[in-house]
């Protein structure tokens, strides 16, 4: 193969003299970039250029080395580190040497596709055009997501890619160091090698914060490997509309959940990150109200009650910024009838002065020009720009046309319209930004990470996390756990498919496609038949029998007849990997073919079936919910979920996951969430927090210190949980409270007030403690004022489960 090195080749056309600097910061940032020399692209009968529509792009043949394990830098992670309203004087020492143009370049961000030639190299005359007359801050996603000649990027390719045109950023037009960003959000999936975690609706279901930490930790990790130094996550938007396509990127249906999660999937992503140069900045997003369409499709309207809003949409944003999140992002489309990206209500009393955000904020990508080409808010991108800066505190646009928002902004500096003190307040921000992030140190990837992209212990971590968010939800007559010697057959394309169990964010934006399947992962991945196939010690017994879609493909015919000769049936029910508008759906029925095969060997043959769900949206199970003998929803486990999923069916372990969000039984129900009013229906498939293990654990009565719940004065809840069982067991425990009267406002039927999860010896058993305190039971009024009434509470330990135990107390408001 020929090799090319892509520092030789901006060599050619870039002049490294560093020239005079506009401030200190920028005499200190480092001019040479590391040299990384990679393979080279392959030609089609002598032609680089590949034709337009190739959907089997290049493999790169390139791979990290992935040590077994490794060590990185430790630093004090504890306390607030974040963003603070006061900006560094060298920071504004360069803000003032800085020209109107030099400032504006900084507020926008260019989509790295637009960087790529067809020959899969960098487009230099780009590169220089964006960096010496637009002056650009900011860079995002990868070369491979959107465009480019290669499917996924090796940690070398990609590295060279940034590695090049930061080279020029700190050498031509302004010298500033630019900030890329990507979506990590489970996991650096657009690198190959990169560890792929659960999604994080699975990480909301293990009900145990670590293992946000670690996503967002390992993802910070290989993220910097990479040369980029921003994540546009973790979300905070809850689940409360089932049909929404994006319901697999978040934690699950419960504010208090989220939060939790939130708060250590920030701290995981970031740490120290104004020390730790392996860590990159975090993006709570999208604020706010944007999981809540109407009508259920992405980015459709929302009409939220403003209290709503603040009693169950903000506080895991609140967690979020709490635990220091570096920056924000707004939320795509309308709340209220009114376009978010101008809301000053929102993105400026709201986010800034009521919650005392201070970090960069940016757009969701391009929601300034969805104004006026989308929807009709604007005459103009003049009118769309000025509104926007004008009303909130968005410092960064991203979207399609970047140079026009530099133009626009200049036009509107130079007219008069938005004063220089606007800019200077965003760029403050952003030069902020790059100096905690080390980048004026040195903007360049750190090899030395390289080598621990796809490392072994990064493996387990995931896997670990996988096996701790499956949730058993039936096991009737014990049908679970499976046994090596018994001979079961596996139905549906979900079992011999990495992609399919992965999901979307992962080798791009939708997933891999159809022609390359599993192909692009480059073996860092795992399938369920492979688990198994290393559990039993042979081939599984495995028919396809119908397309991810549900559609009957070669083999559907033979299933009843080879159900007949099993000892048991797994059905797999999957789904497409997608997000937002190209994973539109509008209804939750499940494909006919697929669900009638189903339903045909339950009621054709005497064979116990387990219903095995590896999917986006909860599809309706319909009778199979009662006809099945066996149900363990696993959601989107991750590349490296196939052997925990093989494991928690032959009884390696017992599940330990519980719902994160209201499994819907009926398409009505798709807006339900548990919090319902309490006098109201709540009558999902599966309720929030429902699950069980393979052992019966049994609670004690709770304890309380007092009965009456008093503000100013906690009192502590206990419960002792005994396992009954013979294996150990991790035990998620959850406190729920019901207000059973809440003068003039209907109370929700359950709140999620705390959650511990512990393991338990076969034998033995533990206390679970939590503390409770009457402001937590304060609500928001329709005034959107937080009060506090009166009355009746109940404790439930573990509601909607058959071991659930209850105390009452009672609450009062002095």
């Amino acid at each position: 193969m020929r090799y090319s090195s892509l520092f030789f080749y901006l060599a050619a056309t870039v002049d490294f003299k560093l020239c005079a600097a506009q401030g200190s910061l920028i005499k200190n940032t480092v001019a040479l970039q590391p040299q990384i020399d990679v393979v080279g692209v392959s030609t089609l009968e002598g032609v680089v250029c590949l034709p337009d529509f190739f959907p089997l792009q290049d493999l790169d043949p390139m791979k990290p080395k992935s040590v077994d394990n490794y060590t990185i830098p430790q630093f004090d992670e504890s306390g607030y580190i974040g963003p603070t309203s006061s900006i560094d004087s060298d920071v504004l020492e360069l803000l003032a040497s800085l020209s109107i143009e030099d400032k504006v370049g900084q507020m926008v961000q260019v989509p790295m596709w637009d960087m790529v030639g067809c020959d899969g190299l960098i487009n230099m005359t780009y590169v220089n055009l964006m960096v010496e007359k637009y002056r650009v801050g900011s860079v995002l996603d990868s070369p491979s997501n959107n465009a480019g000649r290669w499917n996924l990027n090796s940690p070398q390719r990609f590295a060279n890619f940034t590695n090049t045109f930061q080279q020029v950023a700190v050498t031509k037009g302004s010298k500033i160091p630019i900030v890329n960003g990507i979506d990590t959000l489970r996991g650096a999936g657009f690198v190959k090698g990169a560890t792929t975690f659960t999604a994080p609706v699975n990480t909301g279901a293990t009900f145990n914060p670590i293992h946000a930490y670690n996503a967002g930790r390992v993802g910070a990790k290989d993220t910097r490997s990479v040369g980029v130094h921003w994540t546009f996550g973790p979300l905070a938007d809850i689940n409360v509309q089932k049909l929404w396509s994006r319901n697999y990127e978040n934690f699950g249906e419960d504010p208090y959940l989220i939060g939790e999660m939130m708060h250590a999937g920030v701290k995981g992503v970031q740490g120290n990150y104004k020390k730790d140069r392996t860590r990159i900045a975090a993006t709570f997003k999208h604020f706010i109200g944007y999981s809540d369409p109407r009508n259920g499709l992405d980015q459709g309207d929302r009409y939220i009650p403003f209290n709503h809003l603040l009693e169950f949409m903000v506080p895991q944003f609140q967690r979020a910024i709490d635990a220091g999140s570096a920056t924000g992002m707004e939320a795509y489309g309308a709340l209220n009838g009114q376009d978010t990206i101008v809301s000053k209500r929102l993105l400026k009393t709201l986010l800034r002065d009521q919650m005392n955000f201070t970090g960069v904020l940016i757009s969701d990508f391009n929601e300034i020009y969805s104004q006026f080409d989308k929807h009709f808010t604007a005459f103009n991108m003049s009118d769309a720009t000025f509104m926007t800066l004008n009303n909130t505190s968005v410092d960064m646009s991203m979207g399609f046309e970047p140079f026009l928002f530099v133009d626009t902004v200049l036009d509107l500096v130079n007219s008069g319209l938005i004063p220089e003190s606007r800019i200077d307040e965003s760029v403050s921000r952003i030069l902020q930004l790059k100096k905690d992030l080390g980048l004026f140190e040195n903007p360049y990837s750190d090899l030395s990470l390289i080598d621990t992209v796809g490392s072994a212990q990064d493996v387990e971590l995931a896997r670990d996390g996988a096996r701790e968010s499956l949730i058993l939800l039936k096991n009737e007559n014990n049908v679970l756990p499976l046994s090596p010697e018994e001979n079961v057959l596996f139905v549906g394309p979900s079992f011999n498919s990495s992609s399919y169990i992965t999901g979307a964010w992962s080798i791009r934006m939708q997933g891999a496609n159809e022609y390359e399947k599993d192909t692009p992962y480059g073996g860092y991945c795992d399938t369920i038949l492979e688990g198994v196939e290393g559990i039993i010690g042979r081939t599984p017994n495995y028919i396809q029998g119908y397309t991810i879609e549900g559609d009957r493909v070669s083999g559907y015919d033979t299933i009843v007849r080879q159900a007949r000769k099993a000892d048991k049936v797994v059905f797999l029910f999957g789904e497409r990997p997608g997000t937002e508008v190209a994973a539109n759906i509008r209804s939750l029925k499940m494909a006919e073919d697929q669900y009638n095969i189903a339903r045909r060997v339950i009621r054709e043959t005497s064979t116990p079936v387990v219903l095995l769900l590896l999917q986006n949206h909860p599809y309706l199970l319909g009778e199979l919910s009662s006809l099945s003998d066996g149900i363990i929803n696993a959601n989107l486990p991750g590349a490296y979920g196939g052997l925990p999923v093989a494991e928690a069916l032959y009884g390696k372990f017992s599940p330990s996951g519980r719902q994160p969000y209201s499994y819907p039984k009926m398409d009505y129900q798709a807006p339900v969430t548990y919090f319902s009013p309490l006098w109201n229906e709540y009558d999902p498939e599966f309720a929030f927090g429902q699950g069980f293990g393979y052992n019966n654990i049994t609670y004690s009565n709770i304890t309380v210190s007092s009965a009456e719940l008093r503000p100013g004065n906690p009192i502590t809840v206990s419960v002792t949980a005994f396992n009954n069982g013979k294996m150990s067991q991790l035990e998620p425990v959850l406190m729920f409270t019901t207000q059973k009267i809440r003068r003039e406002y209907a109370p929700e039927r359950y709140r999620l007030r705390a959650f511990d999860k512990q393991p338990i010896a076969p034998g033995t058993s533990r206390v679970f403690s939590f503390n409770l305190a009457a402001e937590e039971m304060m609500f928001y009024n329709i005034d959107n004022e937080r009060i506090l009434s009166e009355g009746p509470v109940d404790i439930t330990i573990n509601a909607f489960n058959k071991n659930a135990v209850v105390e009452s107390v009672y609450l009062h408001v002095n």
